[in-house]
């Protein structure tokens, strides 16, 4: 049993990272062996992020506290969370990807960016692609246009010189 004074601590670390994480995602993980949750545990060091085990009682204490009271919902049954504090995309495509493969672990809702959301904001979450992958299409978007423009520029110069050479050498000729 936790004393008093060490779930008030509990509840204030709680706290803290749900106003602080870019994604807390809850899940029920009944039914996972101790190898299964030892490999999703792993996934999450591996990929920047953290998961643990809480009391709904006390997740509930620290939702209130910082104005989540919202998921309450998301928590009875044994109950997980799943933090970012930088990539919400990443909690959202490990849970998701583990659930695929052991359909032991639910996804039951989350917070990302402040706002509380279902599974369904999930599931499109983790189907998009990685940040990396977002900012190269973003700078991939950029370039293109400055790409053809440049081209085009060069075809206008290429003319333009032709044109001046053919006046030059008329001049000369003539």
């Amino acid at each position: 049993m936790l004393r008093i004074d060490e779930k008030k601590k509990i509840v204030a670390e709680l706290e803290t990272k749900l106003k602080s994480s870019r994604a807390a995602i809850f899940a029920d993980y009944r039914g996972l062996n101790v190898a299964e949750a030892d490999e999703l545990r792993r996934a999450f060091r591996e990929g920047g992020s953290e998961i643990r085990v809480i009391k709904n009682t006390l997740m509930r204490r620290a939702a209130r506290q910082s104005g989540f009271e919202e998921i309450e919902q998301f928590l009875t049954g044994p109950t997980a969370v799943a933090l970012n504090f930088e990539d919400p995309v990443v909690p959202a495509k490990l849970l998701m990807g583990f659930a695929k493969k052991n359909r032991n672990l639910k996804i039951k809702g989350g917070v990302i960016e402040g706002k509380v959301v279902g599974v369904k904001e999930i599931k499109y979450l983790a189907d998009l692609p990685g940040r990396e992958v977002l900012i190269a299409q973003v700078m991939g978007g950029f370039t293109g246009p400055l790409a053809g423009l440049s081209f085009a520029l060069q075809g206008f110069l290429r003319k333009l010189v032709y044109a001046l050479r053919a006046v030059q050498e008329k001049n000369v000729a003539g």
